[in-house]
């Protein structure tokens, strides 16, 4: 029983880091693509899409900083 306990803690988890992983990699994704679109549309290569990067990079940073906040006051309930 305590066995089962401890594996599901475990998948919980890991897939949880997946998830703030994968929100992390989304945001900067996005932002590279949206830098990227806008460097085509207005002809200004490179400079939006370091922009883009830059700021996917502070929101999927600041997305990882809010979730883990969330965990520190509730760690079981997450």
């Amino acid at each position: 029983m305590k066995q089962d306990s401890i594996t599901k803690q475990t998948t919980s988890a890991v897939n949880d880091g997946w998830m703030e992983g994968g929100s992390f990699i989304s945001s900067v994704l996005a932002g590279t693509l949206l830098g990227y679109g806008a460097d085509h549309i207005f002809g200004t290569e490179p400079w939006l899409v370091i922009i883009g990067i830059v700021a996917g990079s502070y929101s999927g940073f600041m997305r990882v900083w809010e979730y883990s906040k969330r965990i520190d006051e509730n760690p079981r309930g997450r």
